[in-house]
């Protein structure tokens, strides 16, 4: 069971960037045409940057948005538009916190919403010196401003220029230095139009990773915003319901392609992609791998291995993951919160997860709700 004393640690959250993100940490050769909040009709803000607006897409839920059903571009819209469509903890750190500490939620690992998930927002630059300034600004925000606000209870991660190998694993190494504990990165980069793993284009970003201590983030629809959609009518809720999919595919790719055969202390978080699945996925990698050698398969060792050291994965109160939590290892497997987003059961976040872990031994649910995420991200 999760005893009252253990300090819920979340390694799946949010944040909507306040408009001030940019202009206050940029470097001022870029102030100007660096990317700022704009009004487009009445409840409709977004990011302008190089002559592009990017509407505000905040997928909350009904306790942390506000649903304006029936006004004009809205209606039926998953998103909220506007900051005041947003409860203030999406968006401000002191909010948040307050937010968490009803929760019952001691830290978070927060992801960035206006780049995008993995940074893939800056891939498509006209200028690519705006787009590093843009990089690293979103970063001196995310370790200088909201995570500094509250060092205790926030777990910062960064940004990489995407475009470049070599000036993404600058960035990791500046990071590092300034106190970062993980690198947001992209789950698949061929659907961006990126070489893919198995090419060895990456390897400066793994080698840095692993040089610095610092894991990689891949968080679901990392690649191009792509969930399962199995038809053009599918619904979004398809991707969403399967998000698990996503971080097979991308656990499968990574394995078999052997880029981590050069990088043995290279660690890999697949973020908001469910757990349940693993213990089935890695049997199947193991079987295909003992009786299916192609040319171009590289792993050269059992794929289950190759997991237990290089891969960790999250649940929200996922059943499934918690019967088989030994079959997917009780060190590999930590918890989420998905807060400000719709999967989010704020409040509810702490109560609901004790429920689930009524049956785990103290030591087991102490390791799956803090001590993986201690540990993984270096955080203490």
């Amino acid at each position: 069971m999760l005893r009252p004393e253990v300090q819920l640690i979340s390694v799946d959250d949010h944040v909507v960037e306040p408009p001030h993100t940019f202009a206050d940490h940029i470097d001022p050769k870029y102030r100007d045409p660096a990317p700022r909040v704009v009004q487009k009709g009445p409840r409709v803000q977004g990011w302008e940057w190089e002559g592009r607006f990017y509407p505000l897409q905040f997928q909350g839920n009904a306790a942390t948005r506000r649903f304006r059903q029936g006004e004009e571009g809205h209606g039926e819209d998953l998103y909220a538009r506007c900051y005041e469509d947003m409860v203030p903890a999406a968006y401000d750190a002191d909010a948040r916190v307050k937010a968490m500490d009803e929760d019952g939620v001691h830290a978070e690992l927060v992801f960035p919403q206006f780049p995008r998930f993995g940074g893939t927002q800056f891939l498509e630059a006209k200028d690519w010196g705006l787009a590093l300034a843009c990089v690293r600004a979103w970063n001196d925000w995310m370790l200088d401003e909201w995570a500094a606000s509250h060092p205790d209870r926030f777990i910062p991660q960064t940004l990489v220029p995407l475009w470049d190998p070599q000036l993404a694993a600058a960035e990791i190494e500046r990071c590092a230095a300034k106190g970062s504990r993980a690198v947001l990165f992209v789950e698949n980069p061929h659907p961006l139009g990126l070489p893919s793993f198995p090419t060895g284009h990456w390897d400066p970003v793994f080698a840095a990773c692993a040089d610095t201590g610092l894991p990689l983030s891949m968080h679901i629809g990392t690649s191009s915003g792509l969930l399962v959609k199995p038809s053009p009518e599918t619904t979004p809720s398809v991707g969403i319901a399967l998000c698990g999919v996503n971080s097979m595919s991308a656990l499968g790719d990574l394995i078999y392609s052997g880029v981590l055969n050069d990088h043995p202390n290279c660690r890999i978080a697949l973020s908001e992609g469910g757990a349940g699945w693993v213990p089935y996925v890695l049997e199947r990698l193991d079987y295909t791998w003992e009786r299916s050698r192609y040319e171009d398969l590289n792993c050269n060792e059992l794929p289950s291995e190759v997991f237990r050291r290089h891969f960790w994965v999250c649940m929200i109160v996922d059943r499934y993951a918690i019967a088989n939590r030994h079959l997917i290892g009780i060190d590999k497997l930590m918890w989420e919160a998905d807060f400000p987003h719709n999967d989010s059961n704020w409040p509810n976040s702490r109560k609901l997860l004790e429920e689930a872990l009524t049956d785990v031994p103290d030591d087991e649910a102490h390791r799956i709700a803090e001590l993986n995420a201690r540990q993984l991200y270096n955080f203490h």
